[in-house]
Order: C-alpha cells, then structure tokens, then sequence
C-alpha cells in the first residue's frame, strides 16, 4: 500500500489538530478560573477582562469575583498552562531527540536534580533567597544534574545519545538515594515540605512566581519549534542528517539546554508532575504523525490545557483540600499510556 494515503492523513489531521487544540486551550482557560469555591460565569470572565479597556460588561459581576480571578485564579491557570506547554514541548522534543517514543525530560535528570536539591534547601535551611530558596535551589539543581549528565556523555567532543541516556539512569538513582536520605533527616514539618512539593502543586502560584518561571519555559516553548527541521533530520539517524547539512552536535546542545531550561524552572515553581512530557507527545504523534513541525506546537497546546483541567480537578475534587496535581496526572496519565502502549505497538516498531 502506498504512503501516500497515510501521509495525507496525517496532514489532515495535523491540520485540524492545530485549529482545534487553540480553541480547547481557550474553553479550557475560561472554565478553570471561573470554577472553584467562588463561582465566576463565562460571560462575568470575559467582561472581567474587559473591564480594564472600558468596555460595559457583557454580564454584572462582584467586585469580589473580580478580585479572585486576578489575584488567585488567573496566576494559577497561567502558571498551568506554562508549566504544561514547557513539559510538554520538552518530551516531544527529547523523544525525536532519542529516537524513542518512551523518552521523557525525566531521562537529563532534570526533575531528580531538583528534587535533591529542594529537599538539600529544606533541611539544611537554605533561606538566601527568602520564600524563592526552594524554586531557586531546585532549579539549580536541575541544570547541574543535566550539566553533570551531558559532560559524561561526552565522546571525543561529541555527544553520545546512548551513553547520555545510561548517565542519566545511574543519576536518576544516586539523586533518589540523595532525596531519600534528605526525607529520612528530616523533620516532620519539613518531610511534610518535601512530599507536597515532590508530588507537584501548582497552589502556591501568584504573579511574582508566574513572571520569575515566564521567560526560561516561553524560551524552550518558542524555541523548541524551530528545531523542528532538525528533529525530522535526526529521525534518518545522525549520520543521514549530517548527509542533509544539519550540524547534529549542535543541535544536541541546543535542544539539551532548551530542554534543561524550561523543564526546570517549571519543576522549580510546580514541583514534579509526571506523564505530561511522556503522554502529550506520544498521543499526538499516533494521530498527526512524526512531523515535528505540527508535533511540538501541538504538544505545547494540548499539554497547557490537560494540565489546567488536571489542576482544576485537583482544587476541586476534594475542596476545601487540595489534591497534589502530581498525583492526578499519574492517576490520569499511567492507565491512558498503558492503552496508547497496547493500542499503538505498531507505531512503536
């Protein structure tokens, strides 16, 4: 049977994927901050918005509801729909790094690092930075666990990819050993820091956090993009993209550091969240194709929005408690990839 056909599909569907994924991210956005505890009607949102520009309100609204929307629940959404399309973006991009559909941001060490050194910033009392020791020191963390693991790939000047997914194992683990012996130090006060942190929240999102976490994740979501050539190269193997002009080194630095960046700052200010790297990209590549140019603006949408639906369920499902976000991924995300795994081998081989 030709490719032809298949190929046709695909676009087709890259297409509506790309008409369709913005106006989900738009609904998604519009529900999220108007449901909670304090209830804000989709016209009250939109004329909430305008009211700034002098434009009449399309629907009355509270002077309360106004200052939840700003000051809670609009922070919380941004910051959600940041820290999705980052992790998202970064597993489309690790995976056609890797060649591997099962690659994650997790592999660089990225969330491991950070983990260790929020857990160090806890028990040891790293407050340098006041209420932004944790982001601070889990983002330092991540960037010299993924330094650590690029300079022991490192052959003759190159980057092996194998040898760089091996070094990422063996620090995977001796940073859990390192997490672990931190918890068992700990205080309960402080083990109770650790676990909520590593479980992944998105409750402690104001302004400041949004606008300290903006530039590195926008950086990896808008950079990732054009790397999309490249990537496409890379699916021919190293050698068959050298062959097309393409300075594979190079884009193995950039995609690694693009990576470490956006990952990490979203680690830092949301802790660990799980399966948003590893789900979106594999989801869209079984309906749109390998195309990284459709792939990797299409996982910055979808992963935006099923994280704002996952925080919003996790603020709602057992209000007044909060669930950690991390948790509700998993919940979410481990059954849904058992099924792509079954549903998808043949894309897989």
């Amino acid at each position: 049977m030709s490719a032809a056909p298949v190929i046709s599909r695909q676009r087709a569907r890259a297409a509506t994927a790309l008409s369709v994924l913005p106006l989900l991210l738009l609904l998604a956005i519009t529900f999220a901050v108007g449901t909670g505890a304090v209830h804000i009607a989709p016209l009250q949102v939109l004329s909430i918005f305008l009211a700034p520009l002098g434009i009449a309100p399309l629907q009355a609204y509270e002077e309360q509801q106004a200052a939840v929307l700003w000051a809670i629940r609009l922070p919380r959404v941004v910051l959600g729909l940041l820290v999705g399309a980052g992790l998202a973006v970064a597993g489309a991009a690790m995976q056609g790094l890797f060649r591997n559909p099962l690659a994650d941001p997790g592999l660089l060490g990225i969330s491991s690092g950070a983990s260790l050194a929020a857990a160090m910033s806890v028990v040891l009392g790293f407050t340098m930075f006041g209420s932004y020791s944790l982001p601070v020191a889990a983002f330092l963390g991540s960037l010299l666990a993924t330094a650590l693991i690029y300079l022991l790939s490192q052959d003759r000047g190159r980057v092996n990819v194998t040898t760089m997914l091996l070094s990422g194992i063996a620090i995977n683990a001796l940073c859990g050993a390192g997490t672990g012996l931190m918890t068992f130090l700990a205080t309960d006060e402080q083990l109770r820091t650790i676990t909520f942190w590593s479980l992944g929240s998105l409750g402690g999102a104001t302004w400041p956090t949004v606008i300290s976490a903006l530039p590195l994740i926008l950086l990896g979501v808008v950079a990732l993009p054009f790397t999309a050539r490249a990537l496409n190269a890379l699916m021919l193997g190293e050698s068959g993209a050298a062959g097309l002009g393409i300075n594979v080194q190079a884009v193995k630095w950039l995609i690694v550091i693009l990576v470490a960046l956006s990952v990490g700052a979203g680690v830092a200010v949301a802790g660990t969240i799980g399966f948003v790297g590893l789900v979106v990209p594999h989801l869209l590549r079984l309906l749109t194709g390998p195309n990284h140019r459709t792939l990797l603006p299409a996982s910055a949408l979808l992963g935006a929005t099923l994280l704002i639906l996952a925080d919003l369920l996790s603020r709602t499902i057992a209000m007044p408690a909060e669930v950690p976000i991390g948790i509700v991924t998993a919940l979410l995300g481990a059954p849904f990839f058992l099924y792509l795994l079954r549903s998808g081998r043949k894309e897989l081989t």
